[in-house]
């Protein structure tokens, strides 16, 4: 499910709607439970958004009308797995031999689509094809919520509740531009539709149909999920040629002084690609040890932060990366995974919070590990003399943060 980028015009309306979202929460939603309670109040109380949105008030009433809460929505886990569970779990679970096998199927029953998108956006068939494969196992498993009754809920109950009035009146507004009939606005738990998965901003950023004409329907036609996937990329900042994830061996007696560098500079330095091809001449490359330096070490570029912009996980970014080189016959990665044991949110957001009194970690103390996360990791290592400084976030590393 895509995460969004800013632009122009179509965020200057959110920012209004912005204020709007503020004061219909503030209004709703402020000394109690009394109208709060009223699911039915909530909603009438987004008219004026929708209004200001351009939706007609004959759009809106027939589309909330009948409109219920989500219970099931509620009870549904705050931590995505993606951020709980280890790299090899996760990809063990999201790249398996028969994923793989569908997707090199769908990679040749629509090749031209691909190839349309790949010339239109920059971006290779294997990573358009293994988001497909990882957002929806290639337009099989694309929910059957109903997605307004859900961004309503959502809105009303959940922890992010401006961000869901957005996406509520995103939706309906696609109802009011006639790209989607109000039966087709089923999706996920979370609001996602279609085979790309994409929330109803993202529709309205993103979509487009193969030939380019028309509403692209990312429900029903894989053509249309191919391109607007190509143009999500595109729009979030592709380069084109460069890979996203390579997986590499360092040389021996590497001190793991330099961690973000250029693809020429790891060269350099003696990496090599572990498949003995050749590294890219240039590109910003960042180490990564997702299981430490006992493990298979890779370089990820700029490409692989823009695959995070559709989920900010590093374990979906390696899943789409990983999938994709599985795709094109490249088999990766080739050392093996050792056992180890993920640290679980609560010790993330400790191991933060001991790296920022530290002063090495600036970001937010949120559980989620990150390149934020790993290159504070990487620098306390390098000051306290702790080699190999490999940035990675383990239960011994937190032990020597609390001084065990």
């Amino acid at each position: 499910m895509p995460r969004l980028l800013s632009s122009s015009r179509f965020d200057d309306r959110r920012a209004a709607l912005r204020l709007l979202s503020l004061a219909t929460l503030a209004l709703l939603m402020p000394a109690g439970k009394a109208r709060a309670d009223d699911f039915a109040a909530f909603v009438q109380g987004l008219w004026p958004q929708a209004q200001a949105a351009g939706v007609s008030r004959e759009t809106f009433e027939t589309a909330v009308a009948g409109l219920k809460p989500e219970q099931a929505v509620l009870a549904k886990p705050k931590t995505q797995a993606e951020f709980t569970i280890s790299i090899p779990a996760y990809l063990a679970s999201a790249v398996t031999n028969s994923r793989v096998a569908r997707g090199r199927a769908l990679a040749a029953q629509y090749e031209r689509p691909l190839a349309r998108a790949a010339q239109r956006h920059g971006v290779p068939h294997e990573i358009m094809v293994a988001i497909l494969g990882v957002e929806s196992n290639f337009g099989v498993a694309t929910g059957g919520s109903d997605v307004l009754a859900v961004l309503a809920t959502l809105a009303w109950r959940g922890h992010r509740a401006e961000t869901f009035i957005g996406e509520f009146v995103d939706a309906l507004v696609l109802l009011e531009k006639r790209y989607a009939a109000r039966g087709q606005l089923r999706g996920s738990w979370a609001g996602a539709m279609g085979q790309p998965q994409f929330m109803p901003s993202a529709y309205l950023k993103y979509a487009e149909s193969d030939n380019g004409a028309g509403a692209a329907d990312i429900w029903r036609s894989t053509p249309d999920a191919i391109a607007s996937i190509g143009n999500f990329l595109e729009k979030s900042g592709w380069v084109a040629g460069l890979p996203a994830v390579v997986e590499i061996r360092l040389p021996e007696n590497y001190d793991y002084a330099d961690y973000d560098l250029d693809f020429g500079r790891w060269r350099a330095l003696g990496a090599l690609r572990a498949d003995g091809g050749d590294l890219p001449a240039s590109g910003a490359a960042s180490l990564y040890m997702p299981t430490g330096a006992q493990g298979p070490t890779f370089l990820i570029g700029d490409n692989f932060e823009v695959i995070r912009q559709y989920n900010t996980s590093d374990a979906y970014a390696m899943s789409v990366a990983v999938l994709a080189e599985r795709i094109a016959g490249r088999d990766i990665p080739l050392a093996p995974w050792p056992k180890t044991a993920p640290l679980s949110t609560v010790e993330v957001k400790e191991m933060q919070q001991q790296l920022a009194r530290a002063g090495v970690y600036r970001g937010t103390i949120d559980g989620k590990l990150g390149r934020s996360s790993r290159n504070a990791i990487h620098a306390w290592q390098l000051a306290a003399g702790v080699q190999p400084a490999d940035g990675y976030a383990s239960k011994a590393l937190l032990a020597r943060l609390r001084g065990d």
